[in-house]
């Protein structure tokens, strides 16, 4: 079995240690109260990392101003899984890598379908619900200072004639100065579009874990014991990991087991490249301090030997009221 040495003067600097990084708790009982019980309660992790490559195509297009175009005249275009990507091959096992590449010979030129390749299109203030290709121009609002009259009222009975509008009482759009049209923003005014596919590479790492924990251990969470240090048993890697297997431990076969049978889900557009199976135990010790009818427990995990302390605590002093003058005294 997995098991920490530690004597109880090291024990109870961990367990201060840890309380003084709360600003509410006092360490006398840390300190004073007697260790009561000591209990072994190792823990088993298990691990099993999917890395994977992804690929999916996306579209991207852009105004078409001339030259040349990388499509498929001379040669076919080169397939989505056909593209050579070593050269930016990532590490195993990366947390996440992406990378986005041209598709050789995708370039294609299309009419723009904003404008029906026409390059603009009617103005939506003055050819509003007009199709594109039909429109009128110099079509004229009224003048809002003169309401169309082209004379400005005045409190004294005259009349001045509208600056706004040099007294015709009529204004141009003010969208596109009565030419019916505006240039086309999709194309820019070419009418033409470039388009070309974009493969969009990924490669991640899907993780699957399990603790197998007994019961004196059942309360401190799975993530602590994740980011534990402990022992491992064993490190298999293979394009598809199979359950490890030990001799001696039929408890341990099962476990490996079902983390290999709770593997992550690959998505369709995505291909295996290999797994990685690990299995550790992580030594885990629960201490049980006593002071008369008082006790309360805490769990010492790991070699880097974090401490953890669920809940209950007695010198906790904090009602909403810091500094706590008792953790200042601790």
């Amino acid at each position: 079995m997995c098991r920490q040495l530690l004597d109880e003067v090291e024990i109870r600097e961990l367990l201060i240690d840890h309380i003084g990084h709360r600003c509410c708790w006092g360490s006398r009982p840390a300190r004073t109260w007697k260790i009561h019980a000591v209990e072994d309660c190792n823990v088993y992790v298990g691990t099993l990392e999917t890395f994977l490559e992804e690929r999916e195509v996306v579209r991207e297009t852009e105004p078409y101003h001339g030259g040349n175009i990388d499509g498929k005249d001379n040669s076919p275009e080169l397939g989505l899984w056909e593209l050579d990507l070593r050269s930016q091959f990532p590490v195993l096992f990366v947390p996440y890598k992406e990378t986005r590449v041209k598709i050789p010979r995708s370039e294609t030129d299309e009419k723009c379908s904003d404008c029906a390749g026409r390059g603009n299109i009617p103005c939506p203030t003055c050819n509003a619900d007009q199709e594109p290709g039909f429109y009128k121009e110099n079509q004229m609002f009224p003048c809002p200072a003169c309401y169309g009259r082209g004379l400005i009222d005045h409190r004294d009975g005259s009349d001045s004639i509208c600056t706004k509008c040099d007294g015709k009482g009529k204004l141009p759009c003010a969208t596109c100065g009565s030419r019916g049209l505006l240039k086309c923003e999709t194309c820019h005014g070419n009418g033409s579009l470039l388009t070309r596919k974009i493969a969009v590479v990924i490669w991640k790492t899907l993780s699957t874990r399990k603790v197998s924990a007994t019961s004196g251990a059942a309360s401190v969470p799975d993530e602590i014991f994740h980011r534990a240090k402990g022992v491992q048993l064993c490190n298999t890697q293979a394009y598809q990991c199979t359950p490890a297997y030990f001799a001696d431990s039929f408890s341990l076969n099962k476990f490996s087991s079902d983390v290999i049978a709770d593997r992550a889900s690959v998505p369709p557009t995505a291909r295996v490249i290999c797994e990685r199976h690990t299995i550790s135990v992580v030594p885990v010790t629960r201490f049980t301090m006593r002071h008369h009818s008082q006790s309360f427990s805490f769990y010492i995990v790991g070699y880097s030997r974090e401490v953890y302390l669920k809940d209950y605590y007695p010198a906790r002093f904090c009602w909403g009221l810091c500094p706590c003058l008792e953790w200042l005294k601790g």
